[in-house]
């Protein structure tokens, strides 16, 4: 097992930071649903207890659809989601970041996996 990185994310308006510690990232997963289409969201996900919220849970909204199992959050000012938050099916927490928002990596550096969640 290789050693955790950290990484830190933001969203635009740096409201909202955090610190985020993962293997190395190196892919990340392109989702079709209605959503993700639409903002072009890149997630590498990792367990919460791996991801520290430096500033910014008032300036988070939430919004759910379907159903209603992720936490698709995004800062009130600018409007940028740089993560998620969810359940896995076995119950455990877990955090998906965009990795567009990561200062440490550069997305077209990293293979991208495709996910059909429009057919979910």
């Amino acid at each position: 097992m290789a050693d955790k990185t950290t990484y830190h994310g933001s969203c635009h308006c740096g409201a909202v930071r955090y610190e985020a510690k993962s293997e190395p990232i190196a892919e990340a997963l392109s989702c079709n649903c209605s959503m993700c289409r639409r903002k072009g969201t890149l997630f590498a996900f990792i367990p919460a207890s791996d991801f520290d919220l430096k500033s910014g849970e008032e300036a988070l909204s939430d919004y759910q659809f379907n159903k209603r199992v992720i936490h698709h959050l995004f800062c009130k000012t600018c409007g940028v989601t740089s993560f998620g938050r969810g359940t896995m099916p076995d119950g455990t927490e877990t955090i998906a970041l965009n990795v567009r928002c990561i200062d440490e990596i550069d997305p077209t550096t990293i293979r991208i996996n495709h996910v059909d969640g429009k057919n979910f």
